[in-house]
């Protein structure tokens, strides 16, 4: 296979662990003078149409229209996501709850104020031939994973009654190889990379989102600080309305978005028919009956109390008052 190109869960899956690049405690934030209405998102990965809404609402205009300015900040395997938005180098970073809680442990002050994903991207990928269908047929079975991700494998196996000990544990790569070669009989990855990238080879693997069987944690969150809430609302809200529009244009076009990703970034390295498949893999995950009812980004007290208990058995402990739906609600209002 050739090379993939890794997002924010393969330095996850290489080693990086939950708390990657948040090893010095949290200072409190430092907000930067800035532009008026000028505010940075900082990405969670390099470009590509994961962020794709995000392209969408700086091509159409749907922040200048808010007034306001919008600079993507791509991350990358050596810039995690919190430091610059505690900073106040960004405004807004795209992050996920354990990366969120692990950097509130050591005295971020962050909110969570939107979800992209409704569902967590984690899933089991395995073959055809000898298919993980649900964790219960984990048991016996060799999964090829970092050790980092032990955390993960042990909260899906409790949350279903699976013996985590009956699971071989093979340490391996963020590639797809292992299990094509026959040395794993499945993978730990995101369903939008490893399994695309098999596909793409003509290689169509068996893909079971841990999402639909108890694990919640929401991924591709929007945080802010506290004193970004309090001084820059109204930029926040502004930020939030382009996402929304962006997004929503996604859902409708995921094919668009994809070719679009592709002309923005020329030098990124990405080939269009893997970007409209990531792309078109994407939605689901993205949105639901929730967002379909609400909006883009919502999330409700059932789901951030769904949260609160897996990311207990990810080993961290959270309140609701992680989560700040209020300026969400402004976006959509």
């Amino acid at each position: 296979m050739p090379p993939f190109r890794l997002t924010r869960r393969s330095a996850l899956a290489l080693g990086g662990g939950l708390a990657a690049g948040l090893a010095a405690p949290f200072a409190a934030p430092r907000l930067q003078a800035q532009a008026a209405r000028t505010a940075a998102m900082q990405l969670s990965w390099l470009h590509s149409v994961q962020f794709g809404g995000s392209y969408i609402a700086l091509d159409r205009g749907y922040w200048a229209a808010e007034g306001l300015e919008v600079v993507l900040q791509p991350g990358g395997p050596n810039a995690p996501v919190e430091p610059p938005v505690v900073s106040g180098q960004a405004l807004v970073g795209i992050s996920a709850a354990d990366y969120t809680a692990a950097a509130v442990e050591q005295g971020a002050p962050f909110r969570i104020l939107a979800v992209a994903m409704q569902k967590n991207p984690f899933a089991i990928a395995s073959l055809p031939a000898n298919p993980v269908n649900t964790p219960a047929d984990l048991a016996g079975k060799r999964i090829g994973m970092a050790l980092a991700n032990t955390p993960v494998l042990q909260a899906l196996c409790s949350l279903n009654g699976v013996d985590v000990t009956a699971v071989e544990v093979v340490p391996t790569q963020y590639d797809a190889a292992p299990l094509l070669a026959g040395q794993v009989d499945c993978l730990l990855c995101w369903a939008t990379d490893l399994p695309v990238a098999m596909a793409m080879q003509g290689v169509e693997a068996v893909t079971m989102l841990m999402a639909d069987h108890g694990y919640a944690v929401h991924s591709q969150t929007y945080i802010a600080t506290d004193a970004s809430i309090a001084e820059r609302r109204a930029e926040l809200v502004a930020l939030l309305k382009g996402e929304v529009r962006g997004w929503t244009d996604y859902k409708a076009d995921p094919a668009a978005a994809a070719a679009l990703t592709v002309r923005m970034f020329p030098d990124a390295g990405l080939d269009l028919p893997t970007q409209e498949l990531q792309a078109d893999r994407q939605v689901p995950l993205m949105f639901s009956d929730l967002t379909d009812a609400n909006g883009f980004g919502w999330f409700t007290e059932e789901t951030v109390a769904a949260n609160i208990e897996t990311l207990a058995l990810l080993g961290r402990k959270v309140t609701p008052e992680l989560w700040d739906r209020s300026l969400l609600e402004e976006a959509h209002g």
